[in-house]
């Protein structure tokens, strides 16, 4: 099996439901976590419906869909803060299909993508529960640093210096 990675619309079918996918996963981890429950599923709907991902779109971003095999598997995304900054979002694989390669993959394939926004360097912040992609992040050369925003669920912030393409 290989794995591809590609832009893809952010409204496909197949981002919706990356998108769902990846939403539930965190959002019934944190639940679990601090309240001992999955997601409410009215709230679920909310959520997905409210943060639709449009600002993932050139020219000051990207939606990008890895699939193994073939079939969909995973999704990375990219926006500009500023000219010079890109932040990373949406880092998720389908479980089936972890520890195969496909997340560093996404996030290498993310940073190409925000050097052909014209970045230097990526942020990112992730929970303190996600200890996989906080590992991910540090293997990948990210380093930890101050907040560069406020959320309810960021609670570490990554950066890392985006060489110019070879």
């Amino acid at each position: 099996m290989t794995w591809t990675v590609a832009p893809e619309p952010h409204d496909s079918p197949v981002a919706a439901a990356l998108w769902r996918a990846y939403y539930t996963e965190v959002s019934d981890r944190w639940y679990l976590l601090h309240e001992g429950r999955p997601t409410d599923p009215a709230e679920l709907e909310r959520e997905i419906a409210a943060d639709s991902g449009a600002d993932l779109v050139p020219p000051r971003g990207r939606l990008l869909v890895a699939r193994y095999g073939g079939e969909p598997a995973g999704t990375s995304g990219v926006r500009l803060r500023d000219a010079a900054t890109a932040e990373l979002t949406r880092v998720f694989l389908y479980e089936g299909v972890r520890g195969r390669g496909g997340a560093a993959l996404l996030v290498r394939a993310a940073e190409d993508a925000a050097r052909a926004l014209g970045a230097s360097r990526m942020v990112l912040d992730t929970r303190g529960d996600l200890v996989e992609a906080r590992a991910l992040y540090a293997r990948l050369g990210y380093t930890e640093t101050e907040a560069y925003k406020e959320g309810p669920y960021a609670e570490h912030w990554f950066v890392k210096q985006l060489p110019p393409e070879a």
